[in-house]
């Protein structure tokens, strides 16, 4: 299944690749033509009692190479933007069946199918953009009250993944179903630091689109390559 994907995947890529080669190099075709058609029809209707000096044809075949090294510039950036598009693609591939953490807040709680007393999350993270004194993550349920408080302590800049075990602040087992988390932090002074909650989805499937590589998380919805944080 994973190796399919990857084909299609790096194939879709591919293919793009080329259709767009070959309409530049059909554009640098076509003005080429264009200009020497241009340049034959001046010669042959030129004034004979004042024609086109040296310096003239000169300065207009100087163009015409201007505009091929223009268009075989384009050429190359066309084939390292598409050689990436394919690299990503085969990345993006690589990640499916694997859990990641992407920028969201959602969080649901089940539990154990073999033991209904163990409570069961899916994870959570958050990302830490400079260094914090206190980071603090709370738990909110449906209506927005807030049913667990966890202070992680002075935090470096970067990306923590978390697990709540499903307990209230106090000490009660919350019931199933669907939470947001909030995070927040600030440094040594009081002020506040810039965190992102990060919600986890196990990558379903890849697709190109127009915008780059998406991955499926399922419920979690499609995000951008992009956007993965870390990699469980």
């Amino acid at each position: 299944m994973t190796n399919t994907t990857t084909s299609n995947t790096a194939s879709t890529a591919s293919t793009a690749l080329a259709a767009a080669s070959t309409s530049t190099q059909n554009l640098a075709s076509d003005t080429q033509s264009q200009f020497l058609t241009l340049l034959v029809t001046q010669l042959q209707n030129q004034d004979p009692m004042n024609p086109m000096d040296n310096s003239q044809v000169t300065s207009q075949i100087a163009q015409l190479s201007t505009v091929n090294g223009i268009n075989q510039l384009n050429n190359t950036l066309l084939a390292l933007s598409g050689q990436m598009d394919v690299s990503q693609s085969m990345q993006a591939a690589s990640l499916i069946g694997k859990s990641v953490l992407v920028p969201g807040s959602k969080v649901s709680l089940g539990s154990n199918p073999t033991d209904p007393t163990i409570k069961q999350a899916t994870p959570f993270g958050v990302d830490v953009i400079s260094p914090a004194t206190d980071v603090t993550a709370t738990i909110l349920d449906a209506s927005g009250k807030a049913i667990r408080q966890v202070h992680l302590g002075a935090q470096p800049a970067g990306v923590l993944s978390l697990q709540w075990d499903g307990m209230t602040d106090g000490g009660v087992a919350a019931p199933d179903g669907a939470y947001t988390v909030q995070v927040a932090a600030t440094d040594a002074t009081g002020a506040p630091v810039s965190v992102q909650a990060l919600t986890s989805g196990i990558v379903g499937s890849v697709s190109h689109a127009s915008s780059g590589v998406r991955l499926d998380l399922g419920l979690a919805g499609t995000v951008a390559l992009s956007d993965v944080r870390k990699i469980m």
